[in-house]
């Protein structure tokens, strides 16, 4: 695996050749449109035949000799994947990267929002061996807490276990185009309408053959802090076997009185549920500052703490398929695909940037005299943030959401990963008390 970056004065032909990878190989996997131009900055996935990189923090005890064991590698090739590392000095906390065959394996999320199935069903059908669990984003609550469906989601579900993905049902607190704190309060104060939730939850996985739950419950007064903990104990006994997988809001500390993350107790939502993903996305947010979406040292912050109070093999950090494109004058902003990001930057001829701190490429763009500022995510940096899920043993991603493309992942993906399915019998039905 290679990524070019590209350099003032390369072309496909010249990075063709230094690979030796067929032009029509780097337009595909990049999918770049035929005869468009290059820009600097650009980051190009390669598919050559190098091999995988593993990541890992130097422990005690840890030698360069030790480590080549444990990965089936050698020595010569960890020392040219890090030439600024001294093998008779590592220290403990240090990071190393490791050329090995052995790939890391991990756990994959992707949700989807089926507006359109017609047109998911094909994308599903060619990155469904990249993953593990698919959350079908199809379900909200009524004020006495009966679960409804939002949109059909009849085939995304039969074609997802055909393909042997695993779907989740998954529920969120959406009312009137937004997350409500009002609702989900009012349901989770009252023990007869958390009731309410789980049986109607059981019924539809039931009626529909979904094989757990993905709860995305947002904005949580904190008062109902324990009362959500309580929730999802409950929840995941009248599941039994099946999957619970909750999402929360990324802390780096524990706030209990803020409005966004004051309700998520991290460890007992850890104890409650099989998989816990924290939305490590939306630090540069709409309206706000144009900021990285995803910047790696807020993921690795979010990542340490976490694992203070999670099991870290159940825990799933977020990357998102998407980025945000800012109006400097008054920050009115929209989402973008990260295959979007790229195109847009190479259609306006913009010079990409590269923040090394935030593992995150960013660009500025004009339209008349209004100057746009544009963050997103590249194979470049999510290599980087792939290596956290390597050096914290974490179970893996959750990808938001599957409808947006960014064909190098996938490509990347299938080259340096086992994407592990979950074994756990799901034949028996779930209890329904």
């Amino acid at each position: 695996m290679s990524i070019h970056i590209v350099q003032k004065g390369d072309s496909l032909w010249a990075i063709s050749q230094l690979y030796g990878v067929p032009i029509e190989s780097i337009i595909n996997v990049n999918r770049l449109v035929q005869n468009s131009r290059i820009i600097p900055g650009l980051a190009l996935y390669i598919p050559d035949q190098t091999l995988p990189i593993r990541s890992k923090i130097i422990i005690p005890g840890d030698s360069i000799w030790k480590i080549a064991q444990q990965y089936n590698t050698n020595v010569n090739l960890i020392l040219l994947a890090n030439p600024s590392i001294n093998p008779n000095n590592l220290y403990i906390g240090q990071k190393i990267n490791i050329p090995s065959s052995q790939k890391l394996s991990m756990q994959t999320l992707g949700f989807i929002i089926p507006f359109n199935p017609d047109s998911f069903i094909p994308v599903l059908n060619q990155i469904a061996h990249n993953l593990t669990y698919l959350a079908v984003v199809s379900y909200s609550l009524t004020n006495e807490g009966s679960a409804y469906l939002t949109l059909d989601d009849t085939q995304i579900v039969a074609e997802s276990k055909r393909l042997d993905v695993i779907p989740l049902l998954m529920i969120r607190n959406y009312a009137d185009q937004k997350f409500s704190p009002e609702l989900i309060g009012k349901v989770l104060e009252n023990p007869i309408y958390r009731q309410n939730l789980i049986k109607s939850i059981m019924n539809f996985i039931t009626e529909k053959g979904y094989q757990g739950v993905s709860i995305d419950f947002e904005f949580i007064p904190p008062p109902r802090r324990n009362n959500f903990s309580q929730f999802l104990h409950e929840l995941k006994q009248a599941l039994g076997s099946f999957i619970l997988h909750v999402n929360v809001h990324a802390k780096t500390e524990d706030i209990p009185t803020n409005r966004i993350i004051g309700a998520y107790d991290y460890k007992a939502i850890g104890d409650a549920a099989d998989i816990v993903a924290v939305m490590t996305i939306d630090y540069g947010y709409p309206t706000g500052p144009p900021n990285p979406v995803a910047p790696i040292w807020w993921i690795e912050e979010v990542i340490r703490y976490s694992i203070s109070l999670i099991q870290p093999q159940k825990l799933q950090m977020a990357l998102p398929l998407y980025g945000y494109d800012w109006r400097n004058i008054d920050s009115f902003t929209s989402a973008i695909s990260l295959l979007g990001a790229q195109n847009r930057a190479i259609s306006t001829g913009a010079v990409i940037n590269y923040d090394l701190h935030a593992a995150t490429p960013w660009y500025n763009y004009w339209i008349k005299q209004d100057k746009h500022t544009v963050w997103f995510d590249d194979i470049r940096s999510y290599s980087e943030k792939y290596k956290l899920i390597d050096q914290y043993h974490l179970l893996g991603t959750t990808y938001w959401q599957l409808s947006l493309p960014f064909p190098q992942n996938w490509a990347y993906v299938e080259k340096n990963f086992i994407i592990t399915k979950d074994k756990r019998n799901r034949q028996c039905h779930p209890q329904q008390g």
